[in-house]
């Protein structure tokens, strides 16, 4: 395993020996931190996440760049700093160099957390939900960086599929043409996010964290495009919001940002903001347990990938 030892991606010191000994380790993004949650409870949300994946016998690598050097797991006082410091920039994979020459902080993306951990040799990535395809598309292209980046990232993500804001028929149409891999876990339907299920069937089922991990090694000896693998996790059906809730608040979402002209970048921080103030915080609670869930299922997979 080759690991990227340049000045600019740094790893730390428990991040790296893990590495080096072939220790399992799970790469987390820190969007979700800065830009996802209110304060102080995305502090101790950090915290959470770190610590399931510790109890799930694996490393922790929160990522983010500060001060123009990517880290690759932070210590306390780095976990505080992107929780607590205003103005931290969003980064996705096209913003690292600028953010680097410019010595700028930033959490990470879904797309530059991908890429980030792929350089430094990590190969488990947990998040919550994917970006994808914007409703809309055929008007504006609108597109996630995250698709791009997973079609040529050996990187494999566990997910709860992509944000039900989104297209999601188009998107999962769009990783088939991409080449990226999917798989439901113990789920023949694709996730929806904050929903057991999108509605859309997913053609290959996997039971098992060794069977992801063998699926892993599958990509490895085919090679060909460097393209990551898809790990569905539906959300548990108890913890999952009210589906007839999420539908109602998300179509006045929908209407109310075409009303007011929200589109772009602006428009998936405009719904999910939505969402939560439409379900009284129901859909933040829901997009937690997702979240959550992933990041045990990474280090399980991340358990099984050190082992083969």
């Amino acid at each position: 395993m080759r690991r990227t030892t340049d000045s600019l991606l740094q790893p730390s010191d428990e991040v790296a020996e893990a590495l080096d000994s072939g220790a399992p380790v799970v790469a987390l993004e820190s969007t979700i931190i800065s830009h996802g949650l209110p304060r102080p409870r995305n502090l101790e949300v950090a915290r959470e996440l770190e610590e399931i994946v510790r109890r799930e016998g694996a490393v922790p690598a929160t990522i983010a760049v500060l001060d123009g050097v990517a880290r690759i797991g932070l210590d306390e006082a780095s976990l505080e700093r992107v929780a607590m410091e205003p103005g931290l920039r969003k980064l996705s994979q096209r913003d690292l160099p600028l953010a680097a020459a410019l010595k700028v902080s930033g959490a990470t993306t879904v797309a530059a957390t991908s890429f980030l951990a792929a350089r430094a040799g990590i190969r488990l990535f947990a998040t919550g939900g994917l970006g994808g395809v914007h409703r809309g598309w055929t008007d504006d292209q609108d597109e996630s960086a995250d698709l791009d980046t997973l079609s040529r990232t050996r990187v494999t993500v566990v997910c709860a599929g992509v944000k039900s804001i989104l297209d999601v028929p188009a998107t999962l149409q769009r990783l088939e043409t991409r080449g990226v891999t999917v798989a439901g876990y113990r789920t023949d339907e694709f996730p929806g996010f904050y929903l057991r299920s999108s509605g859309r069937p997913v053609e290959w089922r996997i039971e098992t964290p060794e069977e992801a991990a063998a699926v892993m090694r599958g990509q490895d000896a085919f090679g060909g495009q460097e393209t990551a693998l898809i790990v569905a996790n539906p959300i548990p059906e108890d913890q999952q919001l009210d589906p007839a809730l999420h539908d109602r608040v998300l179509a006045e979402a929908l209407a109310t940002a075409e009303r007011e002209g929200v589109t772009g970048q602006a428009i998936t921080p405009f719904l999910l903001g939505y969402l939560v103030r439409g379900t009284g915080g129901a859909s933040l609670e829901a997009n937690l347990a997702a979240v959550r869930g992933n990041v045990a299922l990474a280090a399980r997979i991340a358990l099984a990938w050190s082992r083969s």
